[in-house]
């Protein structure tokens, strides 16, 4: 005998879905480059009258085993 299970698809989050579609235009808008991508993000940033918050930065440390 054999079971008759309905096909299940994958859960689908549409905030998920949403916020990768914005993603993905942003990106193409770029051509793909990441490095202009991320420019244009800084730009944004800049232009935006919301605070930006930057993660404080992590000091250089000596690789092991030089003095």
């Amino acid at each position: 005998m054999t079971e008759n299970k309905p096909e299940t698809q994958p859960w689908r989050d549409p905030i998920v879905a949403e916020v990768r579609e914005a993603r993905e235009a942003l990106f193409a808008a770029a051509g793909h480059d990441v490095h202009e991508f991320c420019r244009r993000l800084r730009e944004r940033e800049e232009e935006s009258d919301h605070p930006v918050i930057r993660a404080p930065r992590v000091p250089e440390t000596e690789p092991a085993g030089k003095p």
